[in-house]
């Protein structure tokens, strides 16, 4: 199984390989030169198992030979241990044909545990081989960086540094970077959008002469083993609902668009999806970019949904080198230009997007709605996030189940929470100390040079 750069112009990798480098030298993104097909016996075959051995049979032709069976089992079973919840991804039903799926049982209440905790067993299983140490530099809008904070904090062969907009987090969100008291792992609050972090973040990675004198990886949505880990769950619950003999929907709130480009691996490998729709708030371009074709940012406006407060999508480059036929020259050409402010995307990439995914937009008045109604109809409490989703999701509910990703825990918004409903939600009881719990992190400015000095001083041996 090898690797390519939706940019066309870096190495082949193997899965290890792509997984330790993240963002590939020519600034492109790894993908699978092929994707493997599950067959519809086996895809049925998946009903009834755990979580763990779903993970083990849906990601295992992607790995290669970079583990071996019995370790990656090991790896699996260590990375969702923690999680509070037997099923770990469970099912709830909102309505007629409407299902809500819980991706918030992990350690820090976001679907991105699911992820960050078997990509944090994995390198440090490589890491262990090799006896290299590696330095990880990430930017969040909230949940990435808690959970990266939670996956690779005492690490050995790991130093960890999460970059994140000032003030444009959740004060539950901030707490869970900054209060991990490993000396290995490093909350940066940096001036600035998600946008921004995330600019700087690319911008060391090319730079070579840094990159390679501090041994930086990434563990962003970019990471190839990010997108595949969140593979899973579109598999667990589809079966659940009676795939392969029965299709299914999935509506994805998202920003970056890293959580719905894995529903489309998973509908590549063979799973009967219907519908696969891009849930937006009103940091609306990947919705605007589907109804017109122009990909144009208009800046970030912050939101009670702050994990989507994104303009520059990372992964959607990776739909787009699909959409035009892997020409990793056009891929360059389009985030060229998309640096000069957005680019218009071709009428046959157009096409064949608008025939993989629909999309739709929720506004900050319709969120709260939306968790109210669902409180009052359901009793079931939803993050702003989530309800962006399911908003999204009652304008496509349709013959076939509908499954809309819940992607945070209430709790973690609980401002948003109470404004709609009146009542805060609260933490679960294993996270109830964490206003007690002192903080530590840095406040860093919107520049290359002063970001690379602070990972330079901290790395230094």
């Amino acid at each position: 199984m090898n690797y390519i750069s939706t940019r066309g112009a870096a190495p082949v990798l193997t899965f290890g390989e792509a997984m330790m480098t993240g963002l590939a030298r020519d600034g492109g993104l790894y993908v699978p030169e092929t994707v493997p097909v599950m067959a519809k016996a086996e895809i049925a075959a998946l009903a009834g198992l755990t979580y763990e051995e779903i993970a083990f049979r849906v990601m295992r032709p992607f790995l290669g030979d970079t583990f071996r069976d019995d370790e990656f089992r090991e790896l699996i079973a260590k990375a969702y241990s923690g999680f509070g919840h037997a099923a770990r991804a469970p099912l709830v039903q909102l309505g007629a044909n409407h299902f809500l799926l819980e991706l918030f049982h992990g350690p820090t209440l976001a679907f991105k545990d699911f992820a960050m905790q078997l990509i944090g067993q994995m390198m440090q299983a490589a890491l262990a081989k090799t006896g290299e140490r590696i330095t990880i530099v990430g930017a969040t809008s909230g949940d990435t960086g808690s959970a990266a904070m939670e996956a690779f904090r005492g690490l050995s062969n790991v130093d960890l540094f999460i970059l994140f907009p000032h003030g444009r987090v959740s004060d539950v969100q901030r707490r869970q970077m900054t209060t991990p008291s490993e000396a290995n792992v490093h909350a940066l609050a940096m001036d600035g959008d998600f946008d921004d972090c995330q600019a700087r973040v690319k911008d060391m990675f090319n730079d070579f002469a840094f990159r390679d004198g501090v041994r930086l990886a990434g563990v962003n949505s970019i990471n190839w083993a990010r997108v595949l880990a969140q593979v899973v769950y579109y598999f667990s619950s589809a079966v659940s609902l009676g795939a392969p003999e029965r299709a299914v929907s999935f509506t994805v709130p998202t920003g970056n668009f890293g959580d719905i480009f894995a529903g489309y691996i998973a509908r590549k490998m063979g799973l009967p999806i219907e519908q696969l729709v891009i849930a937006t708030n009103h940091n609306d371009i990947l919705d605007r970019a589907m109804r017109s074709g122009a990909y144009k940012t208009d800046g970030v406006k912050p939101s009670i949904s702050p994990s989507m407060d994104i303009q520059v999508s990372s992964n959607f480059e990776r739909a787009l080198f699909d959409a035009y036929g892997r020409d990793g020259g056009a891929v360059s050409q389009l985030m060229a230009e998309l640096k000069a402010g957005g680019f218009a995307i071709s009428q046959g990439a157009l096409q064949m997007l608008r025939g993989t995914f629909a999309s739709g937009r929720c506004s900050e008045d319709e969120t709260i709605a939306t968790i109210r109604h669902a409180f009052a109809t359901t009793g079931e409490v939803l993050c702003p996030h989530s309800a962006v989703g399911v908003k999204v999701a009652g304008e496509h509910l349709g013959a076939v189940p509908m499954i809309t990703l819940a992607t945070a825990h209430p709790a973690k918004f609980p401002d948003a929470v109470e404004a709609a409903m009146g009542a805060r939600p609260a933490l679960p009881l294993r996270m109830g100390d964490l206003f007690d719990r002192p903080e530590r992190m840095t406040r860093v400015p919107n520049d290359l040079a002063a970001l690379q000095a602070v990972v330079r001083e901290r790395t230094a041996r």
